[in-house]
Order: structure tokens, then C-alpha cells, then sequence
């Protein structure tokens, strides 16, 4: 009657483990959506985020700035620094390129020691990344003394 060439496969059942897969993962899928879902469980990685940044803040000792202003040394060494790291941005004589002029006596963000520090190490707004994974503390404490050495002439 209904002998066809082909086979016929209308009377298979799908497999006993694909059918666990299958609504194994729906239940996964609902359970995710449930848990993660801001709008569902009010979870959100901001807040996660937020509240680690929080306890780092309170852990972190303040970095304090290692004074070079009399080391000659220390002063050349962050001028070959400043050449290599800040100089695209700042001209190689701080007068200021993409950056603002550094030779300033009053800066936006201050003019002390440790105001030009926190600009290195920590950065700021509107284009000035933080260096301190760059170059580490020491090194952005003798960029300081080299450019306090141009703002003093």
C-alpha cells in the first residue's frame, strides 16, 4: 500500500537522553533568567562591582610621594621617563599638545607635589590615563620631580 522507496521514520521516538537534554537545559535557562535577570532577582554586576571597589578603597594605604627634588639622578632619570611616556601627549617640553601645558604654575587638578602624583598614578577625567601599572610609584614620583624642575625656572 504505502511501500515507498524511502524509509520511513514517523515511528521512531527521539532518544530517552536527548529528551533529558532537551528540558535539562530549559530548566537551566529559566533558573538563569530568574537569578540574573535585573529586572527579576534586582541582581546586577554594577552593584557587585561598586561594592568591591568600595572595600578596596578602604584597604588601600595611601601612596605617598617619594620626594626627588634635590636628587639630580632621580630628576634625569624622570625626564627620560617623562620623554618616553608623557611627551605625546604633553610635547617633549611640556608645553602641552593633546595635553595641557605642564610648565603652569596653577594646573586644573593642583600644582603641590602630590596633585601631580595623583594625576600620574590615578589619572583624570577627559583623556589623562592613570601610569601607575605602567611605570609603578617610584618612577611617577621622579616624573614629578622633573617637572616641578621646569615649573620652577
Amino acid at each position: 500500500m504505502h511501500d515507498t522507496p524511502e524509509p520511513q521514520e514517523g515511528h521512531n521516538k527521539i532518544p530517552k537522553g536527548w529528551l533529558l537534554f532537551f528540558f535539562g537545559v530549559i530548566i537551566f535557562l529559566i533558573g538563569y533568567i530568574v537569578s540574573y535577570t535585573p529586572a527579576i532577582s534586582g541582581w546586577s554586576f554594577y552593584q557587585g562591582f561598586e561594592k568591591e571597589m568600595a572595600t578596596a578603597a578602604k584597604t588601600e594605604k595611601p601612596n605617598a610621594v617619594k620626594t626627588y627634588s634635590s636628587d639630580n639622578e632621580a630628576i634625569k632619570e624622570g625626564k627620560e621617563i617623562y620623554t618616553n611616556t608623557c611627551a605625546p601627549c604633553h610635547n617633549a617640553d611640556a608645553t602641552g599638545g593633546i595635553g595641557p601645558d605642564l610648565t603652569t604654575a596653577t594646573l586644573k587638578y593642583g600644582s603641590t607635589s602630590q596633585d601631580l602624583y595623583e594625576s600620574i598614578t590615578k589619572g583624570r577625567p577627559n583623556g589623562m590615563p592613570s601610569f601607575l601599572p605602567q611605570i609603578g610609584a617610584e618612577k611617577s614620583s621622579k616624573v614629578v620631580a622633573f617637572l616641578e624642575t621646569l615649573r620652577k625656572k
